[in-house]
């Protein structure tokens, strides 16, 4: 097979190492070759059949960067964000290049959790369609260890895994390395969040010198800039950046809501908003069980997905979400990565997010496979200073969206009866004998009471609608008060935020909501003021200045308020902050 030099096609926006040109070059220059769709690549005509059948007619932005570098056995740095197709950008080109025959694996992706290693193999086995010969295999924590060294002894071309199952079969010598022509690193930036550098470079270590090394991150921390520097030669790099999520018609919006009123926010956004597939993100597991009950409560067809979940009852929740058995999946952020289900139109944070990252990838579950998508973040009023870093990740404005109130509801169910109706009354029943059956028990009743036709469609539609009220009539002052609270709250937050760092005025002691407090062991002693502590905090947790709460200086150490459910790699990286050429050593108040 004969490939074309990336570096002497226009269609490849990649120069030497680095990629120069901005994004909104690249996009340009992709849009006017996008007519050249894959057959540009010359795959073979088994892969481009595949590729048809799986219904994509156009790489996307990271696939037309990285595909042709990947061909030439270049390594790669790539930066995307998660469903702007990167599987599909390292799995064609690498199994346009897999050799047949081989009895070892030829590749080994590297993914942080399970859902995502699941969902790669999944991919690759979809793209290998073609070459029925190719055996992938997922091996992960959780899943039985026998099954895997029986599968590994019979022979498999790639593995997908996670960084603790690979090493215990490495280091059993159940999974030969010696014939690996390729390393995949997908979403190297949450191997770094989830504590795994460390068991992915002694995997980096243990494996041949020749080998095509390809590294994918969502951000590009110095951490996984270092290993990129250390392990890759020469890579090529790609940077798609975050505003690809607007190419692909996601509406974010965002409600402020306080926390008490958050479940009855959370019914009537599903009951106004009509999509088929849902995820609702929440922060905890218990909050998960919680929400998940209540929406049972009201009738819904509802699933849960947490950390407490088994592995096997994950999968099977994810497959009947797949094939539309549930319509409503209540999660942590263990779902959040990997979990690609086309049917997705909706994403709820029912929880904020505490970092930009988890945001992209929490709404990344929808608006994929072409599809428009929407994601709504509920936002209690002390959590409105986070909502302008979020639209910075994202590259567009979050808009306000009031709740749903009894009018926009009842002209959604109307809708949705109606457009029953007319899927009803334009389709055939299959049976025929069942169809005459109905047709007779008509001209029974119309027979029997004298009715009009018009008054026996109605009773059937009663019939259809049941016992339940066709109309909402509940109670909306709560609704009212709440967005007249959130102004009022909105003003005085920020009123009272300004003359606090005007005044320096720091003495109050009560903790604010959703905030937890803390001690460094900085003080007046060290020449500290309240700016060294904001900035400091501020850049290594990636907080906006006004985001963290009350500073009490004293003597020898400081009292800081923070945001709650900080992510522990963060606590911990505070700790090794220096101020005034101090360690802040931070640790909860008592």
């Amino acid at each position: 097979m004969t490939n074309k030099n990336p570096h002497e096609d226009s269609s490849c926006p990649v120069e030497q190492d680095v990629l120069e040109e901005s994004s909104e070059e690249i996009l340009e220059e992709i849009e006017q070759n996008s007519e050249n769709g894959f057959s540009e690549f010359n795959f073979s005509e088994e892969l481009i059949q595949t590729i048809s059948d799986k219904g994509y007619s156009s790489p996307t932005p990271i696939q037309k960067a990285a595909i042709p570098e990947l061909l030439l056995g270049r390594d790669l740095v790539g930066q995307a964000q998660t469903g702007t197709g990167k599987t599909a950008a390292f799995a064609l080109p690498i199994l346009e290049r897999l050799k047949k025959n081989v009895g070892h694996p030829q590749v080994l992706v590297l993914a942080p959790t399970r859902e995502l290693a699941m969902q790669v193999a999944e991919s690759f086995r979809t793209y290998s369609a073609g070459h029925p010969h190719f055996k992938v295999l997922a091996i992960y924590g959780g899943s039985d260890f026998r099954n895997q060294i029986n599968t590994l002894r019979r022979g498999v071309d790639v593995v997908v895994g996670t960084p603790g199952r690979v090493m215990d079969h490495m280091r059993q010598k159940t999974l030969n390395t010696s014939h690996l022509s390729c390393l995949v690193l997908d979403e190297a930036d949450e191997m770094l969040r989830m504590g795994f550098i460390d068991d992915v470079e002694w995997i980096l270590e243990q494996l041949p010198e020749e080998r095509q090394l390809v590294l994918f991150s969502a951000t590009m921390p110095s951490e996984i800039r270092r290993l990129s520097k250390k392990y890759l030669n020469s890579p090529a790099e790609i940077t798609i950046k975050a505003t690809e999520l607007k190419e692909r018609l996601i509406r974010q919006r965002y409600i402020s809501v306080q926390n008490v009123y958050k479940v009855n926010a959370l019914q009537r956004v599903l009951e106004a908003v009509s999509e088929e597939g849902v995820i609702i993100f929440a922060r905890t597991k218990a909050i998960t069980i919680v929400v998940a009950e209540k929406l049972e409560s009201y009738g819904y067809n509802v699933a849960v997905l947490n950390g407490d979940i088994p592995q096997n009852q994950r999968e099977r929740t994810v497959e009947r979400l797949r094939q539309g058995s549930i319509n409503i999946l209540v999660a942590t952020d263990v779902a959040a990565r990997g979990l690609d289900v086309d049917r997705i139109g909706l994403v709820i944070n029912y929880d904020m997010p505490f970092d930009r990252e988890a945001y992209v990838h929490r709404i990344g579950r929808t608006g994929r496979a072409g599809r428009n998508g929407e994601a709504i973040l509920f936002v209690n009023p002390r959590e409105r200073s986070f909502l302008s870093n979020l639209e910075r990740a994202v590259g567009q404005p979050i808009e306000k969206m009031d709740i749903p109130d009894n009018d926009l509801i009842n002209n959604n169910r109307i809708k949705k009866l109606q457009a029953k109706l007319i899927k009803a009354a334009s389709t055939e029943r299959d049976n025929p004998e069942e169809a005459n059956i109905l047709e007779e028990l008509i001209k029974n009743v119309e027979k029997e009471l004298d009715i009009d036709p018009k008054d026996l469609t109605l009773a059937a539609l009663n019939l259809a609608v049941g016992f339940n009220a066709l109309l909402e009539n509940g109670n909306e002052d709560w609704i009212r008060q709440s967005a007249q609270r959130n102004t009022r709250n909105d003003r005085r937050d920020n009123n009272n935020k300004f003359k606090q760092r005007r005044r320096g005025d720091f003495d109050n002691n009560r903790l604010e909501d959703e905030m937890d407090r803390f001690r460094v062991e900085v003080g007046h002693r060290d020449r500290v003021k309240p700016g060294n502590l904001v900035g400091a905090i501020a850049n290594e947790a990636g907080l906006k200045g006004r985001s963290i709460g009350r500073i009490r200086i004293f003597e020898n150490y400081s009292i800081v308020d923070l945001p709650k459910q900080m992510p522990d790699k963060v606590f911990q990286a505070l700790k090794k902050v220096k101020v005034m050429n101090r360690e802040l050593q931070i640790n909860r108040a008592d």
